[in-house]
């Protein structure tokens, strides 16, 4: 009897504890990130003027809102290569931006896209472009599914097993992202203001210092608001369909930017206006099975140092999987979490035809750069730039009349700095260089040699230029997609660009 009694207890432990360990594994998080392409920290909650974006503001509140996160690097195919792989682009030599398209940059050892180390422990992954079967609404509701990385993906292998939203319910857990194109200079951006109930006045915007304060300038600023709260209002649809499909007390949201704001001296250069992105984390609630992790404080704004490298190691570690070996990131929640980081690294390299070389390094009150090429000027020739930021436009107008002064007139400077120091607290919008300031000369060493320190311990290689047939073939390549436009263009073209939204400025002409 005894010997009967033991045998059957043995068998229902091991029957509970098989089914424990099944529960745990379908209670594992699903983790949905949604990303808006070019995308600054220009939201109500973080303190923008002029921006109506309830759906985040209410998410910030009831999750967790960053206040100091960056991206490695102020441009998309650069920056996407880091966060997905939660490696430094600088260390996997993807660094230029568009480069290694052709087959020539696999992955190092040992690194993955974080899709390829979900799928191992059980997870589907999702890069979402179709979220409704309703043709109407999917006209605005749509995901872009971009990928763009500078590294070659394995052949004949795809980095996310789905893309249709309503396929999500039947495959958890999941990883999924869908990526929002309307922060993004293009079509998507120039009829944001189509899709929104309230408009962004241009005359109560804030606008940087380094800008001519001028209707052209507010009018695009206006806009790119406006592009803000489109996404805003796809982000509410986005919540309704986790609510809808029962995915709202298991599913971990986290917001964020893929880089900075599209503007001058934001996107492609790395000061705060480049690599500043907001990030939202929400944590599921009323879910007893899904509890918060450590380091995780609803309701409230953190000031700790975040890179988006952190994100990808981060959200393996809540998903239960331990950060890979040679993986960069930080991870900042859960039981795993590593200290604060001190200090975030960043730069940027050649941005299509344009060779620059920049490396950064801030802490939470500095940001010191170090130029390689100080001879080559601020607005170096971007065909793309050149047609697409109206602001460039009016820079180069108001300049050639001799109109510019201040902060404005530097971005047309011939030469830059060999390096830059910026008090973050004092001058938030980066205008004051105190790198030759007696008083600030341990300031600029200490993060000097931190600096010098990372370049070293990643193996910095962007320290080696590239071919020259590289650079050359992007310069060829930009004159044959732009330079008709850029020749046949009204000289005030900038006054009526459709990066204006509905804010067109008249010319003298029409005067």
């Amino acid at each position: 009897m005894y010997r009967f009694l033991f045998a059957l207890s043995f068998v229902l432990l091991s029957y509970l504890c098989h089914s424990h360990d099944v529960q745990a594994a379908d209670q594992r998080p699903n983790i949905l990130w949604i990303i808006a392409e070019d995308m600054g920290p220009e939201l109500g909650c973080y303190g923008t003027p002029e921006v109506k974006t309830p759906t985040l503001d209410q998410l910030a509140e009831k999750g967790m809102l960053f206040q100091n996160a960056f991206t490695v690097t102020p441009v998309c195919s650069t920056s996407r290569s880091s966060f997905m792989t939660g490696m430094y682009a600088m260390a996997i030599d993807a660094q230029n931006h568009r480069s290694h398209r052709e087959g020539t940059n696999p992955l190092p050892e040992g690194v993955r896209v974080i899709t390829d180390w979900f799928r191992p422990a059980g997870y589907t992954t999702a890069n979402i472009k179709n979220l409704t079967n309703d043709k109407k609404l999917a006209k605005f509701y749509k995901g872009t599914g971009k990928t763009d990385w500078n590294f070659t993906y394995p052949k004949g292998k795809q980095p996310f097993d789905l893309k249709d939203w309503d396929e999500l319910k039947q495959h958890q857990p999941f990883y999924a992202q869908i990526n929002f194109s309307e922060t993004h200079r293009g079509g998507a951006w120039n009829t944001s203001h189509e899709h929104i109930g309230y408009q962004a006045d241009p005359a109560k915007v804030e606008i940087p210092s380094y800008y001519p304060d001028h209707a052209v300038t507010r009018g695009v600023w206006a806009q790119y608001l406006n592009a803000v709260m489109a996404v805003d209002k796809k982000v509410a649809f986005i919540l309704d369909l986790l609510k809808r499909d029962k995915l709202d007390k298991n599913t971990i949201v986290v917001f964020l930017g893929d880089h900075g704001r599209a503007m001058p001296r934001g996107k492609q250069w790395p000061y705060d206006s480049g690599l500043h992105i907001p990030l939202i984390i929400y944590w599921p609630e009323g879910n007893a099975d899904l509890p918060a992790p450590a380091h995780y404080e609803r309701g409230q704004k953190s000031e700790q140092l975040i890179s988006s490298i952190d994100l990808s190691a981060t959200s393996l570690a809540v998903a239960g999987i331990s950060k890979p070996e040679k993986m960069q990131g930080q991870v900042f929640l859960g039981a795993q979490a590593e200290p604060p980081r001190e200090y975030l690294f960043g730069g940027r390299d050649r941005g299509d035809e344009t060779v620059f070389h920049i490396r950064t390094v801030r802490d939470k009150q500095y940001r010191y750069l170090r130029n390689k090429y100080p001879e080559r000027p601020f607005l170096q020739i971007n065909r793309y730039k050149e047609k697409s930021y109206p602001i460039i436009g009016l820079l180069r107008d108001l300049h050639s009349r001799g109109e510019l002064t201040g902060p404005p007139l530097k971005l047309m400077a011939e030469t830059r700095p060999e390096e830059e120091l910026y008090d973050l607290k004092q001058d938030p919008w980066e205008t004051n260089n105190l790198a030759d300031s007696p008083d600030y000369q341990k300031v600029k060493q200490r993060l000097a040699s931190a600096l010098n320190t990372w370049m070293e311990e990643i193996d910095d290689k962007g320290r080696i230029p590239e071919d020259p047939s590289i650079p050359e073939y992007w310069d060829e390549r930009a004159i044959r997609v732009y330079s008709d436009n850029l020749k046949n263009r009204p000289k005030d073209w900038f006054l009526k660009d459709a990066a204006l939204g509905p804010y067109k400025v008249e010319s003298k002409q029409d005067d």
